[in-house]
């Protein structure tokens, strides 16, 4: 990575609970989240003060209610912003709860030259011992060193891929992983030390310019559900989605991605239902529960295998697929 310093970075914030207030500060899970503005969480960090460096609110959301409309204002403004050539890098604030989620849709419709780097806390701006401020500041020695592009994600010290974060915490700090992959890089002391150099997240592959435009101008991304596979498992749920499609339902089923036990396992009951889904012309997928490794193809696969994304980005993935149809 580059240590030159000396080039514009903009900082665009969406809310979440690097923006939050809790009544006490003593209080880390009673907040409201997306209460700060992004221009108050950079003003509070010193080290950032300075030429070279904007600020921009995009959105103001608790991250668990994110959506296609703060996606497609959030591209809009990065496509602006990364086609700037005074503009090295873009760093954004989001919440943590479906933050994987915008990370792999950035990566998959922008597939920026330039880093994006997403960052996030888990305690709110108004904690005793907030941890936001250090996660931005990382975020932000994340973006001033790298010169590959690419999504990135950084909380806790961790610099994360698009296609492989995940959060798998609840309450710690570190509530981010990128399992068998693991991190690509670390921030000490705002500096980046690499672990790997290529990433399936990193730069590479030229941007989908129609996906792109279909992303930008749908009015919703193709309904596509994820239902999960356990022991006593039945097809009544999936059977229940399509008869929806008998009653007029508003938005079409597309698509369902199953989160299979194991290798990418279905309970026969399951099975059936999906089977019949899939004559109906709603394609299938097939995701595993497990946190860690991939359905690894086989012959006794029943549907289309999900290419080693989690059932969450296999979801959006199928969905932005089928755009396109």
């Amino acid at each position: 990575m580059d240590t030159n310093q000396a080039r514009r970075l903009v900082i665009m914030g969406t809310g979440g609970t690097i923006a939050g207030r809790a009544a006490q500060v003593a209080d880390n899970v009673g907040y409201v989240a997306a209460q700060v503005g992004v221009a108050d969480l950079v003003a509070a960090i010193p080290a950032l003060a300075g030429p070279g460096l904007e600020v921009e609110q995009v959105a103001q959301v608790d991250s668990k209610d994110m959506g296609l409309a703060v996606w497609q204002a959030l591209t809009r403004r990065l496509v602006f912003h990364l086609e700037r050539p005074e503009v090295a890098a873009v760093v954004v604030t989001h919440g943590t709860d479906t933050l994987e989620e915008t990370a792999f849709v950035l990566q998959r419709v922008l597939q920026p030259a330039k880093p994006v780097v997403l960052t996030c806390a888990m305690r709110p701006a108004s904690a005793l011992v907030p941890d936001g401020p250090q996660n931005l500041s990382d975020a932000v020695a994340v973006a001033r060193q790298t010169r590959e592009g690419g999504v990135f994600v950084v909380c806790a010290g961790q610099v994360h891929g698009a296609l492989e974060v995940a959060k798998v915490h609840t309450y710690r700090l570190d509530a981010f992983d990128s399992g068998e992959a693991g991190p690509i890089a670390c921030v000490e002391e705002g500096w980046v030390r690499r672990f790997r150099v290529e990433t399936p997240a990193s730069g590479g592959v030229a941007r989908d310019e129609p996906m792109l435009s279909r992303f930008l101008a749908a009015p919703d991304l193709p309904r596509v559900e994820l239902v999960t596979s356990h022991a006593d498992a039945g097809g009544d749920l999936v059977r229940a989605l399509v008869a929806q499609e008998d009653s007029g339902a508003s938005r079409p089923l597309r698509g369902i991605v199953v989160a299979g036990t194991g290798n990418g396992s279905v309970h026969e009951a399951l099975i059936a239902a999906l089977n019949e889904a899939q004559a109906r012309g709603v394609q299938v997928v097939l995701s595993s529960r497990c946190a860690q490794g991939r359905v690894v193809p086989h012959e006794g696969l029943a549907f289309d295998h999900s290419a080693g994304l989690a059932p969450v980005k296999a979801r959006l993935a199928l969905a932005l697929e089928l755009l396109g149809r």
